[in-house]
């Protein structure tokens, strides 16, 4: 697999974590990566027959609720003497209103501000002095904080985290400097950056209704206008602990770390989670396209097309049937360099080379509506008109003509393959677990759906090809070089 194909969804894998914006349209990984935890995977065949006869590829999670109504998974991985701590949120972007555009990302950062017994930068000079390192990230459906640290240590970490879970404080004044460090964040990652402008546009154009048309990190607007009792307020609202998952992973003991939950995040008091009314998104009624000029030497392109996403593993609806083979359509244009889009516009084959650069992404699941997203960078030269038309007739391609069960036996492989190594990283087992929480999966989710994919044919991947890719259901954001630039 590419190693690209680590890029986790558009602003939905995240803003924070330490290692940059992490684009929503992410090719196959976003449907496969975000469920083990972004590792680069070689494909082989011994990882894929491994897979394909292993019973259970990893020992089954322990799943408890405290009285407060905090949710606490805990797996045991034995092979080293170190543990990954993660509280997940079932609050992110797509829970705020317009006039809070990007308070949650504004809030994981003053999460680090302290609390009345941990002074502002404290935090994370205490876990590294315990041997560890610590991030976070905001998401459109979540926010997250991780630790990783040696095992015995664990107890100190917690205490930490239970901490400034509840008892998060700071003034106005560190709250305006924590605000002008992420107007600039937005500067360098968005302002500066013309592709991700064109997909910040992109969701404004192809979302009207729903959240997810607003950037995770906020409209600048918006950020120089936001109040710290704003920010105070959604943390008020959203942390709180029927809202809240404690999921460890590593050298532990599950009746230990349970009863480490209890002593610490068990005196987190019990309030009520907000009723969430997001805006429901009206029918698509014709192609929707859009011009975006920066100062960029490449024109790029990127189209996006509205399609069912996976409300659960165990789900047999049509709409779930649709999502899974879309799944594999995704892998079969742009799963590997042999791939599809790659043969025919990067590589010219049949015809003349295109594109420097081309993907196809669908990301399976989110608390939010998803999209089937191609994108290029036409080569120097090239029309992007040409580049749109030569990914249509792709797509029309298989819908008329299918795809070959070889192809499609290469994408289950993959997701296989990649079961089986994330098993090598304990925040990869962490991060799924998280988001199985999150979506409201059980946490045995990615083995379900390896079973269910199995049973995926090349007539169903023909199916949604035929069927989700009209021009009705279409947006297509086009990005062009000023003058002069």
């Amino acid at each position: 697999m590419k190693p690209h194909l680590m890029i986790a969804a558009w602003y939905r894998f995240s803003i924070g974590d330490g290692d940059g914006i992490r684009r929503r349209f992410a090719r196959l990984g976003a449907a496969l990566l975000w469920l083990v935890g972004g590792a680069v995977l070689p494909v082989t065949a011994m990882a894929a027959e491994e897979a394909a006869n292993a019973p259970s590829l990893a020992p089954q999670a322990q799943v408890l609720t405290l009285a407060n109504g905090l949710t606490v998974i805990v797996q045991p991985d034995r092979r080293a003497p170190t543990a990954v701590q993660m509280l997940w949120l079932r609050v992110g972007s797509m829970d705020e209103q317009d006039h809070e555009s990007g308070v949650a990302h504004v809030l994981e950062h003053m999460l680090f501000k302290g609390t009345p017994t941990v002074p502002e930068g404290e935090y994370s000079r205490r876990i590294a002095a315990l041997g560890g390192r610590d991030n976070a990230f905001t998401s459109h459906d979540m926010t997250a904080y991780h630790v990783q640290l040696p095992a015995p240590r664990l107890p100190e970490a917690m205490r930490l985290e239970a901490d400034r879970m509840m008892n998060n404080t700071w003034t106005d004044e560190a709250f305006q400097r924590e605000l002008a460090v992420v107007q600039e964040e937005r500067r360098q990652r968005i302002e500066d950056e013309p592709r991700a402008q064109l997909y910040e546009q992109f969701n404004a154009m192809a979302w009207v209704a729903h959240p997810y048309r607003r950037p995770v990190i906020g409209w600048m607007g918006n950020l120089q206008a936001l109040q710290p009792e704003t920010v105070r307020d959604f943390y008020r609202r959203w942390y709180v602990p029927g809202n809240a998952a404690l999921v460890v992973v590593g050298d532990v003991d599950v009746a230990q770390v349970l009863a480490w939950a209890q002593a610490t995040f068990g005196t987190w008091p019990a309030r009520a989670v907000p009723a969430r009314t997001p805006d429901a998104e009206p029918p698509q009624r014709g192609v929707r396209r859009f011009e975006w000029q920066a100062r960029t030497p490449q024109p790029a392109l990127v189209m996006g097309w509205r399609v069912p996403r996976l409300a659960h593993p165990d789900a047999t609806d049509e709409e779930a049937n649709d999502a899974l083979a879309l799944v594999l359509l995704a892998g079969v244009l742009d799963g590997h360099p042999g791939a599809r889009l790659e043969r025919v516009l990067v590589q010219g084959q049949g015809g003349p080379r295109l594109a420097d650069a081309v993907s196809a992404s669908y990301g399976l699941a989110a608390r939010g509506p998803e999209s089937f997203v191609l994108s290029a960078t036409p080569r120097q030269g090239v029309p992007v008109e040409a580049v749109e038309a030569a990914l249509k007739a792709e797509i029309a391609r298989v819908a008329r003509d299918g795809v070959s069960e070889a192809e499609l036996q290469r994408v289950k492989t993959q997701w296989m393959a990649s079961e089986i190594y994330a098993l090598d990283s304990m925040f990869a087992q962490a991060r799924a677990l998280g988001m199985h929480w999150v979506l409201g999966w059980p946490v045995d989710a990615n083995q379900r759906l390896l079973a269910r994919l199995q049973r995926v044919g090349t007539e169903d991947v023909r199916r949604v090809a035929q069927r989700y890719f009209q021009d009705e259901r279409l947006t297509v954001g086009v990005l062009r070089p000023e003058a002069g630039s």
